[in-house]
């Protein structure tokens, strides 16, 4: 059995996929109401134009490096000091919110002087609509029940990933450390934030297992650094490669079969 579990957050401990969902759910279906429009359209409008938009800025290679998904900046304040790449997204992100939701509804044949109210509905909503699995106090409780150590490693700027978990407190208490990329400097895959997690636990690699949902960040991180990995796969089929996880689970409850 191994010695310590590192776990990755989003889309693996808590449902983001699910909370970023809910916010344009409810955005764009009350904006679909007020002008007769396909509320799912709207959101591909929306979606295509965050991508578009967020590569225009200086704070775009802070993003791939840290691990920064363009419907996360549709939320998040960032700013962090520490680092002038999050001190520019901070001053910028305000700019990139609104011209999303103006080049996207624009698209869709809305107003773009819907943007202002679309932004702040957008942000409202996600700040409230925070979702951990059905099964992650279970399965961290087995664990830690077990004897099992846990870390949490987990890509993003520090100020969002930390709202993140003062939205589920509940989870914190059971990790030893909880490492963000954006404090570290480097994101998963790169081996230098799991090498810093082994020392931060004064493990060896053959003692830990990885979780995560990601092949591309998660899994390859891993294998990279001699760390065995459990891939979470929900049914996306994004396979990396040169990541190899050498378990393949359907759902995180499956974890607890491969430690007891």
């Amino acid at each position: 059995m191994k010695k310590a579990i590192f776990f990755d957050l989003d889309d693996t401990l808590l449902d983001d996929k699910k909370s970023i969902q809910t916010a344009f759910d409810v955005t764009c279906g009350e904006l679909a109401q007020k002008y007769e429009k396909n509320a799912a359209d709207i959101e591909e409008h929306v979606r295509a134009a965050a991508r578009a938009q967020y590569e225009t800025y200086d704070f775009y290679p802070i993003t791939i490096s840290i691990g920064i998904n363009p419907f996360e900046g549709l939320w998040g304040d960032f700013g962090d000091v520490h680092h002038n790449g999050f001190r520019s997204m901070g001053d910028q992100i305000a700019d990139y919110q609104l011209k999303t939701w103006e080049n996207g509804l624009s698209a869709a044949g809305i107003l773009s002087s819907e943007a202002s109210w679309a932004r702040e509905r957008f942000r409202s909503v996600r700040r409230k609509s925070a979702f951990v699995y059905e099964e992650t106090y279970d399965v961290l409780n087995t664990l830690r029940d077990k004897g099992i150590r846990l870390l949490l490693l987990t890509n993003g700027a520090p100020s969002l990933q930390l709202e993140k978990l003062t939205m589920t407190p509940e989870l914190v208490p059971y990790f030893e450390h909880v490492l963000i990329s954006g404090h570290f400097g480097f994101g998963k895959p790169e081996k230098a934030i799991f090498e810093h997690a082994l020392r931060l636990m004064d493990l060896e690699p053959g003692d830990v297992l990885m979780v995560g949902d990601n092949q591309g960040t998660d899994i390859l991180g891993a294998t990279r650094t001699g760390i065995e990995s459990a891939w979470i796969d929900h049914g996306e089929g994004k396979v990396i490669e040169g990541a190899n996880p050498v378990h393949k689970l359907n759902r995180l409850k499956d974890i607890l079969s491969l430690i007891e």
